[in-house]
């Protein structure tokens, strides 16, 4: 495992921090790959009950890693899409964990940090954290990560913030469903370690049961999730190799307006 996660076994829960906090946690692949492995250790140890995602620093993830972005900016459709399907990978392996999942959210999430939060079955953040799902202005989507979003905050909500790219605070996160709660900095761990020994009450067979009821019953399934992927794996590379989308980012990138702003 690289350093871009830091793993550490808590009694029965396993902490896994985001660690890139010099460029707010964002994306690259070595993170992906790290974390997508730190994930499924996790889910295959017997002596971990609960999983604790968190970020180091300010920021829980700030997205994708610009770096990262340049090399996707000028990779071909199919690399593009190949880099997606890795990113699906992750949120599906998060998602489909069959171990408690508990989103630490320290700061600002946007994008595939957004993604991650979702994908937590319970997610607490600071107050003073921000959020954006900002890929429109890019002239981009959040593809990868829409079915999760869709899932936790509704069709209503995601079909605003989809389309406005809009940053919000995180009391709209929860009024919104993103967030279970909101608490003060100074209250995050006391919070997060209310919920662990809430979860250690349950019996972890009847536990792992009960989330792939949920899921199962809110119509997500592995095989649908896979398939899913696959197609919105296409479409954000498409996106990103088609005109508006190599515009966007490039202007993103040089930090300039894009030429469809007239306001």
């Amino acid at each position: 495992m690289t350093d871009s996660i830091l793993s550490e076994r808590r009694g029965s829960a396993a902490w896994l921090t985001l660690n890139r906090p010099q460029i707010h946690n964002a994306f690259d692949d070595a993170l992906i790959a790290a974390l997508t492995e730190a994930l499924a250790a996790a889910d295959a140890d017997p002596a971990v009950r609960t999983v604790v995602l968190s970020g180091n620093g300010s920021c829980f993830s700030a997205g994708a890693d610009l770096n990262w972005m340049r090399g996707m900016a000028a990779a071909s459709e199919r690399e593009n899409r190949e880099d997606s399907l890795r990113l699906a990978r992750l949120m599906r392996t998060l998602q489909f964990l069959s171990k408690p999942t508990v989103a630490r959210v320290n700061g600002a999430a946007y994008g595939g940090g957004v993604g991650l939060v979702a994908c937590c079955d319970i997610a607490i953040g600071v107050d003073s954290a921000k959020f954006a799902l900002s890929e429109v202005k890019l002239g981009l989507v959040p593809a990868v990560i829409s079915p999760y979003v869709v899932a936790a905050i509704g069709l209503r909500e995601a079909r605003r913030l989809f389309v406005t790219g809009e940053v919000f605070d995180a009391a709209e996160a929860q009024r919104i469903g993103l967030l279970h709660a909101v608490v003060a900095g100074t209250e995050l761990d006391e919070a997060i370690e209310r919920q662990l020994y809430l979860l250690a009450k349950a019996g972890p067979l009847a536990q792992r049961e009960a989330k792939r009821l949920a899921l199962r019953i809110g119509g997500a399934e592995m095989t649908e999730a896979e398939r899913i992927d696959t197609e919105n794996a296409a479409l954000i590379a498409r996106l990103r190799v088609s005109p508006e989308g190599q515009h966007g980012l490039g202007a993103f990138l040089d930090k300039r307006a894009p030429a469809w702003i007239t306001g």
